[in-house]
């Protein structure tokens, strides 16, 4: 329970405060965390009190603690606001540590910075239920980007990395395998190289395709476990491949994935996109910041955007970097990036 006190009480009939009073320029406000755990108010504040400087830095607040009876000066949209966050975050403390990325993602999910544009409203409870894991989109473009996945047999997640794009697609795939919604999980990628020339790969196909596929790997391992991967692959129910063995093929009651889209030509985006079959469900993820093409070869995510953005039934998500999830440094390179690029662009 959290008891908010003001400087100067005011109480009703029943001698209890249940409100918030601020004191003017600048506003405080006085909060007791209860019950009183030594443990989970360390856990709460962090090595050194990081986690409240983590968010005195984001909400430009001060707060200061004795004990469980915290003091929180700022304006006052954001002093309340803080309050918020340190009552969401220490109930939290009942059932796991605090970590900096914990508080990081409170702070992301609230809209610390500008909120985002809203998407289409979707008054579900979006949740993706993973062999290990409860995953819950945080921001209003991944709500959106998930309400499309779920409610559409073809959807794009577009914008830079960190998003979750790539996440949220696998999560949503393999909630569909383990619903028994489809029968197989097709992972595509275009093998392109990164700016790097990585020359003469050893190995058999899959060893040859492993470096680019890793990401998706990644998320596999984590929601469904390296020996569950392994045998899933091993019986072709989850097919991981490049772009280029998709030619010639139908996809019927397949989950497919197509990730780093912004690599693939047109005449490539357009044979991926006529893959699909009966009951199945496509996602198309890429930055189109970050193309590895040849300088004189134009993106087939760039040129999808601009052909289907009118088509009905097929659902577009543009994210920015105010959805980041990664290191809160992650949206600061992303935005002077695209300053720099804004600016080059007036010149």
């Amino acid at each position: 329970m959290i008891r908010f006190t003001p400087n100067h009480l005011s109480t009703g009939p029943d001698k209890t405060t249940r409100h918030i009073t601020l004191d003017p320029e600048p506003s405080s406000i006085t909060l007791t965390l209860e019950p009183a755990d030594n443990q989970r108010l360390a856990s709460l504040c962090g090595q050194f009190d990081e986690h409240l400087r983590q968010m005195e830095r984001r909400l430009h607040v001060d707060i200061s603690n004795r004990g469980n009876r915290f003091r929180i000066v700022g304006d006052d949209p954001a002093a309340q606001h803080a309050g918020e966050v340190l009552q969401d975050l220490y109930e939290a403390t009942e059932t796991a540590p605090m970590t900096p990325e914990r508080v990081h993602l409170r702070l992301q999910q609230t809209g610390t910075a500008e909120p985002p544009e809203e998407g289409p409203s979707d008054e579900r409870e979006l949740l993706v239920h993973a062999r290990r894991s409860l995953i819950k989109p945080r921001s209003p473009h991944q709500k959106n980007y998930v309400a499309n996945i779920l409610d559409m047999d073809l959807s794009f997640g577009i914008g830079p990395a960190g998003t979750g794009k790539t996440y949220l697609a696998v999560a949503c795939a393999v909630q569909a395998l383990e619903r028994e919604d489809v029968r197989r999980l097709v992972l595509v990628r275009p093998a392109v190289e990164a700016g790097e020339r990585l020359g003469f790969l050893p190995g058999d196909l899959t060893q040859k395709v492993d470096p680019y596929l890793r990401p998706l790997y990644d998320a596999l391992y984590e929601m469904l476990g390296f020996e569950r991967v392994a045998k899933l692959i091993e019986r072709n129910i989850i097919e991981i491949a490049p772009l280029a063995f998709m030619r010639g093929r139908t996809l019927n009651d397949s989950f497919v994935i197509l990730d780093e889209a912004q690599n693939t030509t047109v005449e490539q985006m357009k044979m991926f996109l006529t893959r699909l079959g009966f009951g199945s469900t496509a996602v198309v993820t890429g930055d189109i910041t970050q193309v590895d093409l040849p300088k004189h070869v134009r993106s087939g995510l760039r040129h999808v955007i601009e052909v289907l953005s009118d088509v009905e039934d097929i659902g577009f998500t543009h994210f920015d970097a105010r959805d980041v999830v990664r290191h809160p440094l992650v949206k600061k390179i992303l935005d002077a990036y695209q300053y720099h690029e804004d600016v080059r662009d007036d010149d």
